[in-house]
């Protein structure tokens, strides 16, 4: 059996780990707010961080489109994942568990490569489901019906349906038009050339990866440009490209805005390893900034897709030292598209010590179009900073789980910290750490504004945390391992 497996170092056993069950954890009622843990000192933590979501749900996509039975381990449960999982179940496709493990899982294709139609997809709040799974209903054998919970139906859904209506599907909406729920009818025939698609990308790059991930089983193949706006988190997009290309896919971008997809017979390795998820250790990296001391996380890429890359060298700025394996970062793993290959560089463990003064920098104008997902961590780091930071390039937070911009805002204005929304993101305008006070913080069930309201829990006692259970979204253990973090 073939296997790759980008965390080729082994890993010292880990103080702080998310559990297999982490997903059934125990944690407050959403009715009853969560009292952020304040450090007791400097910090000195192992923190092993779970598989990543972007990775796992385009593998998971993936294995399905293929013919082959395919095993994915190191694959995070959490509800993202879970919501993933069903969908495909609903499809035909069959997911079970590796020698009792649930993140080790046999990802076997529906007979033929035929989808099931007639069948009901809950995308629950996941982007992923709600953009990469329509794709999908192009190769079923009937109808498929998409909707999520209440929040998904504000979330733009338009751009990934217009390319498949221009690949023959039929669209049918039950709500506003562009958002869920809506019922995908696959095509009488597929596209008996190279299909020309395009559409506007600029709200999510999810829309270009979705099409992406499913182009390859279009007969011909298709063209794909996008014709609107910045195109957010381009590292995301290169992340789908290398997934695609090791299920034996090729996709080029001729010129930016632009993809030339042949056809391919898609199959992954028999067993692919998943990379922790860099976005999700941000909170744990970001902690030793603020309380002190030192966190670190092993498993850590030495070069990978994944936006989070670009995190050690946004820490490097802020006043952080950053070591992989010891020695001083040099910067490889950054997410800047140079080296998209996540199985040269092996990896190790990252280590991020917080600044030897005390004193968090501020950014200045920071351009974070690359790796929006970071931008609620580096706003909390930005809150406790010593001058003032404008993260810009992000404007399609607006269309996140929750406007993610709107909400950092009304969030750091509650404990005293300056801050406004710009068109394109937040300007944030620190002040002294004694004067914020403690409030209640919202969570607008959004996963990434929970961890950065514990982030601000670490600098500002008595904060509480409302819902901190919709971390469960990618990261089901937070509660927990947080706590134990602080020691």
């Amino acid at each position: 059996m073939s296997n790759v497996d980008p965390h080729s170092s082994a890993s010292p056993s880990p103080a702080v780990r998310a559990p297999e069950a982490a997903r059934r954890t125990s944690v407050p009622a959403p009715e009853t707010p969560w009292n952020a843990p304040e450090p007791t000192g400097p910090l000195d933590a192992l923190v092993e961080i779970p598989g990543s979501k972007s990775l796992s749900n385009r593998y998971l996509v993936l294995a399905a489109l293929g013919s082959t039975p395919i095993e994915l381990d190191g694959l995070l449960r959490s509800r993202d994942t879970d919501l993933m999982i069903g969908a495909l179940t609903a499809l035909g496709v069959r997911c079970s568990t590796v020698d009792g493990s649930d993140t080790h899982m046999l990802v076997t294709p529906p007979d033929g490569g035929r989808f099931a139609g007639r069948c009901r997809i809950d995308c629950g709040l996941a982007g992923t489901v709600m953009r990469f799974v329509p794709a999908l209903a192009l190769f079923a054998d009937g109808p498929v019906s998409f909707d999520g919970d209440d929040q998904a139906r504000s979330r733009p859904m338009r751009p990934i349906l217009d390319g498949l209506e221009q690949l023959g599907a039929g669209i049918e909406y039950h709500g506003d038009h562009g958002f869920l729920p809506f019922t995908v009818t696959p095509p009488d025939a597929l596209p008996r050339e190279r299909a020309d698609v395009t559409i506007d990308s600029s709200q999510s790059s999810q829309f270009i990866s979705g099409l992406l991930l499913a182009g390859s089983r279009l007969p011909h193949g298709m063209s794909l440009t996008h014709n609107g706006g910045t195109l957010p988190s381009t590292p995301h997009i290169r992340m789908t490209m290398q997934d695609v290309a090791s299920a034996g896919g090729h996709v080029t971008m001729p010129t930016p805005g632009q993809w030339i997809l042949d056809h391919a017979d898609l199959r992954l390795p028999d067993a692919v390893v998943i990379e922790p998820d860099l976005s999700n250790a941000a909170p744990f990296l970001g902690a030793a900034l603020i309380a002190g001391g030192r966190v670190r996380i092993p498993r850590w890429p030495a070069a990978t897709t994944q936006p989070g890359g670009l995190l050690p060298a946004i820490l490097i700025r802020m006043g952080a030292t950053v070591t992989f394996d010891g020695r001083p970062w040099n910067g490889s793993g950054d997410a800047d598209g140079s080296d998209v290959s996540t199985a040269a560089g092996g990896a190790g463990m990252i280590g991020v010590t917080g600044p030897a003064d005390g004193i968090i920098r501020g950014l200045g104008r920071f351009d974070l179009s690359a790796a929006g997902e970071l931008a609620p961590s580096v706003a909390a780091l930005a809150a406790l900073a010593d001058s003032e930071t404008d993260l810009v390039g992000i404007a399609h937070l607006r269309g996140h789980e929750t406007n993610r911009l709107a909400a950092l805002v009304e969030q750091l204005t509650a404990i005293g910290c300056g801050a406004r929304e710009l068109d394109d993101g937040v300007s944030i305008r620190p002040v002294p750490r004694g004067t914020l006070h403690a409030a209640a913080m919202r969570t607008y069930h959004d996963h990434r504004m929970a961890t950065f309201a514990a982030m601000i829990g670490l600098a500002v006692p008595g904060t509480r945390i409302e819902d901190i259970a919709t971390t469960s979204k990618t990261l089901p253990d937070f509660p927990n391992m947080w706590t134990r973090m602080l020691g």
